[in-house]
């Protein structure tokens, strides 16, 4: 690391990685001098990023004084908007959840109810959790759309009417009073699964079925949103099962009208069955109803034969299935991996591990964390900080 690089954030950099340094420690691996390490580390101290350690380290003389990153600094409030629940969470800066409820809340409320019962119930969380709005470093928020993540502005939503456009950063962040970042909850919940299940990863896809289908792509430890921010929209390609089926996005044959939770709902609805939405065929899944599992397994050939043509293209390591739908188990997995490993090139799935989600129902509230902690930490945002604190 060279001088010029290592401000006051590229030293939280380091110490973020949960271990104690000296001030000697930290002047050998940036290569600053000791005023210039004291100088920062002080203003890290202001700013409560960073604490002395429980214990001194002692190298024979004087025990040296040893640093920390403070998790308890700030808080992070998240929220996964999907099309007919939410939930939402306070974590602390390693994305530990302090705090979470969650409840149906359907996203065609609008922008407006749906945003507005989102602060009373951040209101609420902040107060079991015994923090304030002053503790709160910024905002996660993922929904069931298109995002464009710089703006935080949904884009042509299908099942978000009133959303296309909406300012969700410019609404939501003066009445909390920090920065709000907003991107589709698929993209959360993949950052979630690779951040604290996968992070040795390096290529991964997460696979949400739900109400619909969607991919979050993770390449090089990093999330892809392609150039407006709709790469991973895997539930509108066009699969041969679905024949003129119509999708909701308003074209016909699309994966997403055959394999998507309301679709599937919808076909045992056709056969005389209770099941209003994706749960539901999980449900009748769980109870041994032989036309949803046979429903869910050719759901996972179509989802299989759509990701086949992702793993010769993209070569994950890891494919993860998520989302309600995926509830359904080793009948879902089943079928996408017949599909996939049948399909796909040897090479491309030499290594490849097919599995079901580990976070649960939390990977997008931690997705959503990572992504707040990860800008609001990044060296260029702490050095701002900084500068700022210092006029």
């Amino acid at each position: 690391m060279t001088t010029e690089a290592a401000g006051a954030g590229a030293l939280l950099a380091i110490l973020r990685d949960g271990q104690a340094r000296t001030r000697a420690e930290l002047m050998q691996l940036t290569g600053l001098a000791r005023s210039t390490v004291s100088q920062r580390l002080d203003a890290l101290l202001d700013q409560q990023w960073i604490v002395p350690a429980d214990d001194a380290i002692s190298s024979g003389g004087r025990p040296a004084v040893a640093f920390a990153f403070n998790v308890g600094a700030r808080i992070v409030l998240t929220a996964d908007l999907g099309a007919t629940h939410a939930r939402i969470a306070v974590t602390d800066m390693t994305t530990r959840v302090v705090a979470e409820r969650s409840q149906d809340m359907p996203i065609t409320e609008g922008p407006e109810p749906v945003l507005g019962w989102l602060v009373e119930e951040f209101t609420g969380l902040l107060a079991e959790s015994g923090h304030t709005l002053a503790d709160v470093c910024g905002v996660g928020i993922g929904l069931p759309g298109p995002v464009e993540h710089t703006t935080g502005r949904p884009v042509n939503p299908p099942i978000m009417p009133g959303w296309d456009g909406f300012d969700v950063p410019g609404w939501l962040g003066p009445r909390i009073g920090a920065p709000v970042l907003v991107d589709n909850d698929v993209n959360i919940m993949a950052l979630g699964e690779h951040w604290a299940a996968s992070p040795e990863v390096a290529h991964l896809l997460f696979v949400k079925v739900g109400t619909g289908i969607g991919s979050g792509i993770i390449t090089e430890h990093r999330l892809h949103r392609g150039a407006q921010g709709a790469a991973g929209d895997i539930g509108h390609i066009r699969v041969a099962s679905a024949g003129d089926r119509l999708c909701r996005c308003g074209n016909t044959g699309c994966l997403e009208a055959v394999a998507g939770g309301a679709a599937l709902a919808a076909r045992l609805r056709e056969e005389g069955m209770d099941a209003a939405d994706g749960r539901d065929v999980v449900r009748l899944v769980r109870s041994g109803n032989p036309k949803a599992i046979q429903l869910i397994r050719q759901a996972g050939r179509d989802i299989g034969d759509v990701l086949a043509t992702l793993v010769n293209f993209f070569n994950p390591g890891v494919i993860i299935i998520g989302g309600d739908v995926a509830d359904a188990g080793e009948h879902l997995l089943a079928g996408v991996r017949e599909v996939v490993y049948r399909r796909s090139l040897p090479l491309a799935t030499q290594h490849l591990t097919i599995r079901g989600r580990q976070l649960g129902d939390r990977a997008g509230v931690i997705g959503a964390s990572v992504m707040v902690i990860e800008h609001v930490l990044s060296p260029m945002a702490v050095d701002r900080s900084v500068a700022s604190a210092e006029r």
